[in-house]
């Protein structure tokens, strides 16, 4: 199977560092027209520079902070009226703080489901007219193992997680009339800045050192490591692609085997 991208527009939120970045980068590779969407302006010129254009593609970027809805969309309908059509897009945002459910002030529940649901609905109903009219589209969304286990320690994480996965189930029914796909890739622990931060956390809450932390949390894992970046990524490129059109409305786990359900 060879997957060839070449000539698609990619929309990658979140994709100045970890798992984004990584999807960024395979997707260029593959010969996609990258457009890239965070909010440090800096790191996305960075990230620009080193995507691959060896195939005549031409990269973009936007500069957006998920926190600013209203901004999102004014600046996603400009680059709209300016380019052709988006073909993919990948919905990643960074997760909520750590903590409990019960410990949670409730304007963290508001403000994640801003930036993960409000935000997404604003990229989905800015790209969907233009799959529509070409008949075709890919819509991914980076969500978590939560989805199916809701992880201890990650109150709001699972519970907006969660949402989305509805969501997107929901618009998968709504969608697939037309070609467009929305699946979900469900990663387990990934080797990102994040996954550090949360083991830190994890071993100050239990009075433990962060090696300690690390070993057992790769205990659980058959594979017994976590994840790369770009191993989330290869799966992504994958639904993105043509081969992919007969999958739709589904959670992918990518976590080594960790998760218990089926």
């Amino acid at each position: 199977m060879d997957i060839n991208l070449k000539s698609k527009t990619a929309f990658v939120c979140g994709s100045t560092q970890g798992i984004g970045k990584a999807i960024a980068i395979e997707l260029a590779e593959l010969g996609a027209n990258i457009v890239l969407l965070a909010r440090n302006g800096e790191k996305l010129q960075e990230i620009k520079s080193e995507l691959d254009s060896s195939k005549g593609q031409e990269h973009h970027y936007i500069k957006a902070d998920f926190s600013l809805p209203n901004e999102l969309s004014v600046k996603v309908e400009e680059y709209l009226e300016e380019h052709e059509k988006v073909d993919i897009l990948i919905n990643n945002t960074g997760g909520p703080e750590a903590g409990t459910a019960m410990d949670a002030n409730p304007r963290a529940f508001t403000n994640a489901f801003s930036n993960h649901v409000i935000c997404n609905q604003i990229l989905v109903q800015a790209v969907v007219p233009g799959m529509k009219k070409s008949g075709s589209g890919r819509i991914i969304n980076i969500i978590s193992t939560s989805v199916r286990e809701p992880i201890q320690g990650l109150g709001v994480s699972n519970t907006i997680r969660g949402a989305v996965a509805s969501w997107s189930k929901t618009l998968s029914k709504e969608l697939g009339e037309f070609g467009i796909t929305v699946n979900n890739v469900l990663p387990g622990f990934t080797d990102t800045a994040r996954l550090q931060a949360l083991l830190e956390n994890k071993a100050k809450r239990v009075d433990a050192s962060v090696e300690e932390v690390i070993a057992k949390s790769k205990g659980v894992i058959p594979a017994g490591r976590f994840a790369t970046p770009e191993e989330i990524a290869y799966a992504v490129a994958f639904l993105a692609s043509d081969s992919a059109s007969y999958i739709n409305g589904v959670n992918l786990p990518v976590d080594g085997g960790r998760l218990n359900c089926l």
